[in-house]
């Protein structure tokens, strides 16, 4: 998951992309779109999931990355021919993609291995997603220097090497509960905060001082020694477990002859006549079936999910709220220049939104699982505070003050990270978890949709307005010009002004869905998970040799 967050990096090089092909602001938030839009429709590796084992999915999704990448640097190091637009969007659509592959692969792995501390698994997977922007900034200054155009290829093959490594790691287990599980949680945390911690010093460090390639291959090399702390972590653990097992008699055990109450013996059960036609279930279409929907929690179908007026109200706050979270993202670069932040700053930005992008999940994660589990303090309430955070990052942008975009990075980081694993985290318990896979896919449709429409037609339409207005006022036309730039406060003042007032109308919507699932969140919502795990321990307990004073078992 350190490697699947290549698509924050966009601010990163985006420049060079718009100054190597001539594109203006709005071609460039084009492809922002269709970067979002292959980053967020995950929904055909949600269904190849459903049918094929998680190694294929991984890579699968390591092909689509490092393909649609390595045509990128291809095209923008002039190797190739310049690509028509419609070529460039589907290359960066394609390599996009590639994040919903190991989405899947990992996280929805995780989250049914782990079902009762899912907002924590969520919170770590997508932190370190949320981190990976940092992490391989770092990389990529240690080996390639300065240098953004190198970094399209680091993002075309480093996240790919990654998946093809670690997949046959990456797999389905039965429910189980270790007694000090939430133990391990908390110190792969604690890892995390320490590597966030070290990146954003990193980042600040940096900026002030001038660093040799040799001091950026240092900082490589500890963050990279920071990412596997938690593997010796979880070693360690195994190893304690495997010798506790060893040193610990199996218990003795009586098998009663008598079935448990409920159950029939299988000589009874065979000797049962089957049921008549008319008494027998009738198997019913899925169709049929759409507006007979189980209670919150249980597992609905695809069909059921989508169209219930819960998943309705989150894809329209994931809309107003996500879309122009993203929106900010990919013209985070553009806002640095127009404001007359030099390279070495806007990079400083983007790094900081990754960082703080991290702490969001987090926060999201751990945070929201203690409120609940403590207060039965209701996820879609923390979704709604989120948002009216973010808010308040775009104003800052809207009527900018000197050093207001350092801390709008780290406010929309953070709201942007919050929002994506409560969505993440709410589907799973909302609609359960047998068809996670697509579910959690279809319903980050709502971001790619919310950043066309923010993106290209709003914010990229406005800027170039802005600047056709700059032309004229100095006597130029547009043909007079390779790029399209705008200078001065006023290039996203009503475009942020929009997007403030849209995120406020998501909190808003995000409020209906507290009032629907308040008494919902005030239940055990986790009671049948807990049930099949202590089922599963029972079994094992039943399967172990038992030993009687005679030495039979």
């Amino acid at each position: 998951m350190a490697g699947a967050g290549a698509t924050y990096l966009f601010g990163v090089y985006s420049k060079e992309i718009k100054a190597s092909l001539g594109y203006d602001q709005t071609t460039l938030n084009l492809m922002g779109f269709f970067k979002d839009l292959g980053a967020n429709v995950g929904v055909l590796s949600g269904l190849i999931a459903e049918v094929t084992p998680t190694w294929f999915v991984l890579l699968m999704g390591s092909a689509l990355n490092f393909g649609g990448y390595f045509m990128i640097w291809l095209a923008v190091t002039g190797k190739i021919a310049k690509p028509k637009v419609w070529q460039m969007c589907l290359y960066i659509c394609v390599g996009a993609n590639s994040q919903n592959f190991a989405n899947t692969g990992a996280l929805v792995t995780s989250i049914r291995n782990f079902p009762e501390n899912r907002g924590i698994m969520l919170g770590l997977l997508k932190g370190f997603t949320g981190l990976s922007g940092a992490i391989m900034t770092q990389i990529y200054l240690a080996v390639y220097g300065n240098d953004s155009v190198s970094l399209i290829l680091l993002i075309g093959w480093l996240p790919a090497a990654i998946s093809v490594i670690f997949v046959y790691t990456i797999r389905d287990m039965k429910v189980v509960r270790q007694p000090n599980e939430l133990k391990i949680f908390y110190q792969f945390l604690y890892v995390s905060i320490f590597l966030a911690l070290f990146l954003m010093a990193m980042t600040i460090t940096q900026k002030f001082v001038a660093f040799s390639h040799a001091a950026y291959a240092g900082s490589a090399t500890v963050v990279c020694a920071i990412l596997f702390i938690p593997l010796f972590i979880a070693i360690g653990q195994d190893l304690t477990l495997w010798n506790q097992k060893k040193k610990t008699p199996p218990p003795n055990a009586v098998i009663s002859e008598t079935p448990p109450a409920g159950t029939v013996p299988d000589s009874d059960r065979k000797a049962q006549p089957p049921l008549p036609p008319a008494a027998q279930p009738l198997k019913s279409s899925c169709f049929s079936n759409i507006f007979r929907k189980p209670e919150r929690g249980e597992d609905y179908t695809i069909l059921q999910a989508l169209l219930s007026t819960d998943m309705l109200i989150l894809f329209l706050a994931t809309f107003c709220g996500l879309g122009s979270s993203l929106t900010a993202i990919d013209n985070l670069g553009q806002i640095g220049e127009s404001l007359g932040y030099p390279r070495k700053t806007i990079n400083s930005f983007v790094s900081l939104l990754s960082i703080w992008n991290y702490f969001g999940r987090i926060f999201a994660g751990f945070v929201s699982e203690s409120l609940l589990a403590k207060y039965k303090f209701p996820r879609p309430l923390m979704m709604t505070l989120t948002l009216l955070l973010s808010c308040l990052g775009y104003l800052l942008i809207a009527f900018p003050i000197p050093g207001s975009v350092y801390v709008a990075s780290v406010l929309i980081g953070f709201s942007y990270g919050a929002q994506l694993t409560m969505l993440f985290t709410m589907i799973s318990e909302l609609f359960g978890l047998k068809y996670y896979s697509t579910l959690f896919n279809c319903a980050q449709l709502s971001s790619p949709l919310g950043s066309y429409i923010l993106n290209v037609k709003v914010t990229g339409a406005l800027y170039d307005h802005k600047a056709l207005q700059e032309l004229k006022k100095k006597g130029m036309d547009r043909s007079s010009v390779k790029e399209l730039t705008c200078i001065g406060i006023g290039c996203y003042r009503i475009a942020f002004l929009i997007l403030a007032g849209l995120t406020f109308f998501g909190a808003l919507a995000s409020l209906i869905l507290v009032a629907r699932t308040r008494k919902f969140y005030k239940s055990d919502i986790y009671k049948k998970f807990r049930e099949q795990a202590e089922a599963t321990d029972s079994e094992k307990m039943m399967k172990l040799p038992c030993q009687n004073e005679g030495g039979s078992a």
